[in-house]
């Protein structure tokens, strides 16, 4: 084979030419044959690298091969040139997003321009607690692998640490998680169930026989307090007493026991009240201002059309209070529901099982439900008497101090306020199921009437999610004080039932030296709305609907009227005025107001006329958009060093005092996307601090001979003081 490419053959030339040419000698190349390139090219595919005895058989076309070997190196490096260019240029624009998102982030605390010394603690902040969870989260697939006989996957990369969608957007510094997020119970295998319900069944039996004697039974497992006659729980005398496997388990100190227990009488049969606690959906309804979120996960055992002598379920819910300032509690749970013919009861146990719970438990902080429930025992004309056990292990978080008084008490999950509200929603349903009334005003008809009560019921719900902390909604504080209890939060809504857009929330906590019944007064009469400037804008309310949902006067759902030529309920933003339709010249407002021992709430929204003539009319109201704002009131509980709770006619009792929460949400805008600046966070804050400010005016004018020096305790804008010792809770008069 001839030499090839790359080597070249110099014709001889004479000596005399080469003296008198003096022009550069001609190269003369060989080309090779299209055939002969192809050989090389597939003996350069199988050895691209010769060795010695390979280089000596191809001498004459070595050239060509070196050649060859050279351009692939080329080529090579001319694609990884083109891939590093590819990264470097994505490098830069990453950087310079980076560099623009930080340019843009607002501090939470005071509204100007973030450090990036602070942005670059809080990062790495965030990095530890990310690197935490991470080992948490391996942990829990390792023992759902362990126990499923498959593979559990962790979630997907988690989203960038900052949200490019607004300027103020509050959530960016609480949990962010890709929706939707799997849950515990979607990670648990079928064949883990059914090894927990051989071991549920056992248990069962023993959580009824505790549940009983735990609603029973007296000192010394119960030790009653002499001076202000609640009861405690003895926990020596519980660890003898019930020495079974689910006390086994010791748990570390930061944990502490919550144990208390009430009795009264509802008006609502059995059967009913098993059906709606059988049933996640009708569980959350009875209970709309505690249950944030409820769910049937599994269930074992069920009897014909969901009633059973025995039935067993595995169950999930999310407890809250109505406040920011406490988080709430989330726990999967085994639901046991017994019948026990001879005596006429029902038993409804809820228990867990220490090996499914520490799988499931995600939650901060920690929450362990101990055999908790009810006694059921049916008693004439459709009522029932229940007795009703909250007993659980709660990690022992702190808790805003204005609130540490009413959650270390039980008022804030315990049974007292279970069964209260039980009592006041039995009453509701009673009055939603009612067909004989007469007296309906300006209702049209009976179904008209229920989907007004069903829109009320939606507002309350709407309200008491909304200002919690319910399904990890975070707030941001807008002061770094700790006696500030003023909290913001965005959220941005694109589903049926509230305004489409961004909205804006708004909530502080508040002591007030007044009874909790007073107050309550206060914000639910439309004839003494108007002293409040900043909720009726001094126009006067006309009530032209009425519904009587309860035996206490309290308890009702009203349509207001605003008299008033322009509309000017809702305050002003910057951009826009939330009103409904200017042309008509009519607001409406929907208000539900309903108080029981454990507190009192008022909720309202404004509503249009043809919203109120759509239910009117019979047609469906889920499709009503609600914006609902209002206030909660809890009284303030006395310690074990203070006077009994006054009767319900003293209220010249100086010591009863309340915890006003006020709620308010605004539709920032109706773009999902849009920027939220510092101006809308301060219109809402100043409108928070007024609405404070005005019903402690309005409540010392009216109560100056309850609480003559009072007033000036009151912290305004949202702040609060610790309530002072001799502070006492009074109930609601009797009627």
């Amino acid at each position: 084979m001839e030499s090839g490419s790359g080597s070249e053959h110099i014709e001889g030339v004479s000596g005399n030419e080469q003296e008198n040419e003096q022009q550069p000698k001609k190269k003369r190349y060989h080309r090779h044959t299209i055939r002969q390139i192809q050989e090389m090219e597939s003996l350069f595919k199988e050895c691209p690298h010769q060795d010695d005895k390979q280089r000596m058989k191809l001498s004459q076309v070595k050239f060509w091969f070196q050649n060859r070997l050279t351009q692939m190196k080329a080529q090579q490096d001319r694609a990884d040139n083109a891939i590093l260019r590819a990264e470097i240029e994505g490098l830069k624009n990453e950087n310079y997003r980076l560099q623009a998102a930080l340019r843009s982030v607002i501090c939470p605390n005071c509204g100007g321009p973030a450090m990036l010394g602070e942005i670059a603690f809080d990062e790495q902040q965030l990095r530890i607690e990310n690197a935490r969870l991470k080992e948490e989260l391996d942990r829990v697939c390792c023992i759902a692998t362990r126990y499923s006989g498959r593979p559990v996957q962790a979630i997907g990369p988690p989203p960038p640490l900052l949200a490019p969608s607004l300027d103020l957007d509050m959530n960016i510094y609480g949990r962010n998680f890709p929706e939707p997020m799997p849950t515990c119970h979607d990670i648990i295998s079928v064949q883990l169930l059914e090894e927990v319900k051989s071991m549920a069944l056992q248990f069962a039996k023993s959580a009824v026989d505790e549940l009983v004697k735990m609603s029973q039974l007296g000192e010394p497992l119960w030790i009653q307090n002499s001076e202000n006659g609640k009861e405690a729980l003895n926990v020596e005398v519980y660890g003898r007493m019930f020495p079974w496997p689910l006390n086994l388990k010791q748990h570390p100190s930061e944990f502490k026991t919550e144990a208390t227990r009430d009795s009264a009488v509802v008006i609502m049969n059995s059967m009913n009240l098993v059906d709606a606690f059988l049933d996640s959906t009708k569980w959350m309804e009875l209970f709309p201002s505690i249950i944030s979120r409820a769910k049937t996960v599994h269930v074992f055992t069920s009897g014909v059309s969901g009633h059973a002598k025995s039935s067993l379920r595995v169950m999930y819910a999310e407890l809250q209070v109505l406040s920011p300032l406490i988080p709430t509690r989330e726990t999967h749970f085994l639901r046991y529901c017994q019948q026990n013919v001879d005596e006429g009861t029902w038993a409804i146990v809820d228990f867990p099982i220490d090996r499914y719970q520490d799988i499931l438990q995600s939650s901060v902080p920690r929450y362990r439900r101990s055999p908790s429930g009810c006694i059921i025992q049916d008693m004439p004309n459709g009522y029932s008497r229940v007795t009703w056990v909250e007993h659980a292990d709660i990690e022992d978080k702190p808790v805003h101090q204005i609130f540490n008084n009413f959650v270390n008490s039980g008022m804030a999950f315990g049974a007292p306020r279970w069964l209260a509200v039980l009592q006041r929603q039995c009453e509701r349903v009673a009055s939603l199921m009612a067909g004989n009334i007469s007296d309906l005003g300006v209702i049209p008809s009976s179904e008209a009437r229920k989907n007004l009560m069903n829109l009320a019921q939606r507002m309350i719900r709407t309200f008491s999610v909304n200002i919690s902390t319910s399904s990890g909604q975070s707030w941001t504080a807008l002061s770094e004080s700790s006696d500030d209890t003023v909290r913001i939060t965005t959220r941005k809504i694109t589903e049926l039932g509230q305004p489409n857009g961004v909205i804006l929330s708004a909530v502080s906590t508040t002591w007030l030296p007044y009874p909790h019944y007073l107050v309550f007064d206060l914000l639910r009469d439309e004839r003494r709305r108007s002293q409040l400037d900043v909720l009726s804008n001094g126009n006067s309310l006309h009530e032209v609907a009425h519904i009587a949902n309860g035996s206490h006067p309290g308890n009702c759902i009203s349509l207001l009227r605003v008299n008033a030529s322009v509309s000017g309920l809702e305050f002003e933003f910057p951009s826009r005025m939330v009103a409904s339709n200017p042309s008509q010249n009519v607001e409406l407002i929907l208000q539900e107001s309903c108080t029981d021992q454990s507190g009192s709430l008022v909720v309202y929204t404004t509503i249009d006329v043809d919203a109120i003539q759509l239910a009117m009319s019979g047609e469906d109201p889920s499709c009503i958009p609600l914006l609902p704002m209002g206030f909660s009131i809890v009284p303030v509980t006395p310690t074990a060093d203070e006077n009994p709770i006054p009767s319900s006619g003293d209220e010249n009792n100086s010591s009863a005092s309340c915890l006003l929460t006020v709620g308010l949400q605004v539709l920032a805008s109706t773009i999902p996307t849009a920027k939220l600046n510092l101006s809308s966070v301060t219109a809402i804050s100043n409108h928070l601090c007024n609405t404070v400010h005005q019903i402690n005016a309005a409540l010392s004018n009216s109560s100056s001979s309850i609480c003559p020096d009072n007033s000036s305790s009151i912290m305004l804008g949202g702040s609060s003081t610790e309530p002072p010792p001799a502070a006492a809770a009074t109930a609601p008069p009797k009627q």
